[in-house]
């Protein structure tokens, strides 16, 4: 059983005892029982308005007549709390701090800059002079030792303070946290325009539907209350 049907019952129960009981209590419990059920039930009837259209209810169906503007302030919220420029700046020097470009140095494959290497050589006014001491055959003996001097030599580089610090610089002034926030918006935008009226209805009404229960019962707490004192008073 949910909260407003058991304000109901006890505010029904008062109203029932009311008629059974002598004149000193006969008002009281009625009153109290009667304004109640009128507090609650008025307030059922503001949250059913709150979610659902009710004929010749001026305002009702308020969640979906403006769900475009739950979408919108939805959108800010999510780009104004958790994706600001100075968060993503933040989390990229954060971030920076962890990154440990060795291992992709000492991974990589530098073929390419010997090959480079060698090209550049053979068609340089050396070239005919290493063509009498094999050409190109005679270079690749210095492979292995060349790529592993280039290697060790970058990896010195990116782990030095200088590189770190101008890496974070780099991150942090470059367009990277923009172009980040210009597709976190869109993707934001899209996900968004999926929305139904509908299930921005139910989105809401599932967030705060048990808290809403909480107003029935003191709708008719207070209702009761003021039906108690009044019952006093006329």
């Amino acid at each position: 059983m949910n909260k407003s049907f058991i304000t109901n019952i006890v505010s029904l129960l008062l109203i029932g005892l009311s008629f059974i009981l002598p004149h000193p209590y006969h008002h009281s419990f009625l009153f109290t029982g009667l304004f109640a059920l009128s507090g609650a039930i008025t307030n059922q009837l503001a949250i059913h308005m709150l979610f659902e259209r009710v004929p010749f209810l001026y305002g009702s169906g308020v969640i979906e007549k403006n769900f475009e503007s739950f979408k919108a302030s939805i959108h800010t919220m999510i780009m104004k709390q958790f994706f600001t420029k100075e968060q993503i700046s933040s989390f990229f020097a954060e971030e920076e701090k962890k990154i440990d470009l060795v291992p992709l140095v000492e991974s990589a494959d530098f073929s390419p800059a010997f090959n480079a290497l060698s090209k550049t050589v053979m068609e340089s006014k050396f070239g005919n002079a290493v063509q009498m001491f094999g050409g190109e055959d005679a270079l690749e003996s210095l492979r292995k030792p060349f790529e592993e001097k280039l290697k060790s030599a970058v990896s010195t580089i990116v782990s030095t303070e200088a590189f770190k610090a101008q890496l974070n610089h780099h991150i942090q002034h470059s367009s990277l946290s923009k172009d980040l926030l210009d597709s976190i918006d869109k993707l934001i935008t899209n996900r968004l325009d999926e929305l139904t009226p509908y299930m921005v209805k139910n989105l809401v009404q599932e967030l705060i539907q048990a808290h809403l229960g909480w107003l029935v019962v003191w709708g008719g707490v207070f209702g009761g209350l003021i039906g108690l004192i009044s019952s006093s008073i006329l």
